[in-house]
């Protein structure tokens, strides 16, 4: 495997976002929180992958990996996306982003910061960033370098939020679906209208909050349980909140004029033939029957377009509202990607000093193997029956003989990345140092990893 020499593996991150591929397809790769550990799994399953993280959100759905290989990484991830959605590789292709090593952190932590979502600032990615923190906690392929990047990428989320205004003004993307039905919507009907909000979670709630703001003072909430809805009916006083359960929602439905719908179905709650049957809504609110739809996979079927007196809009379509207000994006982005450029010099050191990790790993089993060789030269001339007191003091002081011994050359291992010139010196003397004691095999670890992964698949 000449290819792999010295090849050192790569942080890669292969997706597909609202910038680059149709909410068709985002949904059917679209991998809900439960399914996480699972799908790093089979990822770190793949012969060039190592380490593996998830970002599936209404906007993107972004796969992270640490590659043996960049090429057959992406080669094998790609097909990976294939088999779990259905959607054939050619497809993937064309609407794929790819973005390698340090691009592909400065993306994460641009995400991170707002800054890469279709509303700039928008607070709820930092919490789905979060989430991927947590859902990978103490699962095996949520590796050292993987956790590092989405936890560096948190760290910067909040730093851009505290220090520049990017937030002020920001809109989530349940803000904008209110904006878009407003917009829709005939101005004198704004007060009038009736509103539904199908889920409460989340999303659900922001939505409600927004529709408060806007000066709705009636609305109906289908939800599973009467829970969540009676927290925001506590919330909201003055607020006429009427709670339905889902086995109410069509009933619901023919008695409004604009649908939100937020859950977390993984199958569409209104298909064509739930909504034709729903009675006409009156010429005052446009006579169209609204339906805002922010979930991803979608709750109102693409079908639902063919009826005559309704519209519907899904996430892509809170473009519109977001066009609005250029400059000032602009202005904000510039003052967050300073902190992101300092930000990524820090990641990229930390990532540079785990280079010396395995050294130090090999010089201290070199160490380690050399000792208990002598070890047992030793108490086997001093015969059968030692104490164990005895065969301890030896143990012992054969180990501290060894750490005294290392400990200088493994401080000279170590850097803390915080300046260029430490971690230029602890690589020359990662170098020196496999040198003096041929810690270095023919095969370099890359290639080591790559031939057992791929002589246990094919066990």
């Amino acid at each position: 495997m000449p290819g792999y020499t010295k090849e050192r593996s790569s942080i890669v991150v292969i997706g597909l976002s609202v910038h680059t591929a149709p909410v068709e397809m985002r949904e059917k790769l679209a991998i809900p929180e439960a399914e996480m550990p699972r799908a790093i799994g089979e990822l770190c399953g793949l012969n060039h992958i190592e380490e593996a993280a998830v970002l599936s959100t209404c906007n993107r759905m972004e796969i992270y990996v640490v590659a043996l290989s960049q090429h057959r990484g992406v080669k094998e991830v790609t097909e990976w996306m294939s088999k779990t959605s259905g959607i054939p590789v050619s497809e993937i292709c064309e609407h794929r982003f790819l973005l390698y090593n340090k691009d592909a952190t400065q993306h994460l932590f641009e995400v991170s910061a707002g800054l890469d979502s279709l509303v700039l600032g928008e607070g709820q990615i930092l919490a789905q960033v979060r989430q991927v923190v947590k859902a990978g906690e103490g699962v095996l392929g949520f590796g050292r370098n993987i956790s590092g990047l989405f936890k560096h990428a948190i760290t910067v989320g909040k730093r851009v939020r505290t220090e520049t205004n990017i937030a002020a003004g920001a809109v989530s993307v349940s803000s904008a679906a209110v904006e878009l039905a407003f917009m829709k919507l005939p101005e004198s009907s704004h007060t009038t209208a009736r509103m539904l909000v199908v889920g409460a979670g989340k999303m659900g709630k922001l939505v409600i909050k927004h529709l408060v703001a806007k000066g709705c003072t009636k609305m109906v909430v289908v939800n599973r349980s009467e829970e969540k809805v009676a927290a925001i009916r506590e919330e909201m006083k003055g607020v006429e909140i009427i709670y339905r359960p889902f086995t109410d929602m069509l009933a619901c439905s023919a008695e409004a004029d604009v649908i939100f719908t937020s859950t977390a179905s993984e199958t569409p709650l209104f298909l064509k033939e739930h909504v034709k049957d729903l009675p006409p809504v009156s010429s005052e609110v446009g006579g169209l029957r609204l339906f805002t739809d922010i979930s991803v996979p979608r709750n109102v079927g693409s079908c639902v377009t063919d009826v005559e007196g309704a519209r519907v809009y899904n996430v892509d379509d809170l473009k519109e509202v977001v066009a609005a207000n250029k400059e000032d994006r602009l202005r904000k982005a510039m003052e967050a990607q300073a902190i992101i450029t300092e930000e990524l010099k820090q990641f990229e050191a930390w990532r540079d000093s785990l280079e010396t990790v395995p050294t130090i790993k090999k010089l201290r089993a070199y160490a380690d193997r050399i000792r208990l060789a002598e070890l047992e030269k030793c108490l086997s001339k001093m015969g059968e029956d030692i104490p164990k007191k005895t065969r301890k003091a030896v143990d012992d002081l054969s180990r501290g003989i060894v750490n005294k011994l290392l400990h200088g050359p493994m401080q000279h291992l170590r850097c803390d990345g915080n300046d260029g010139r430490t971690l230029n010196e602890a690589l020359e003397n990662m170098n020196a140092l496999n040198r003096m004691f041929g810690l270095e095999s023919d095969l370099s670890l890359v290639e080591q990893k790559i031939r057992a992964k791929v002589e246990q698949s094919q066990k």
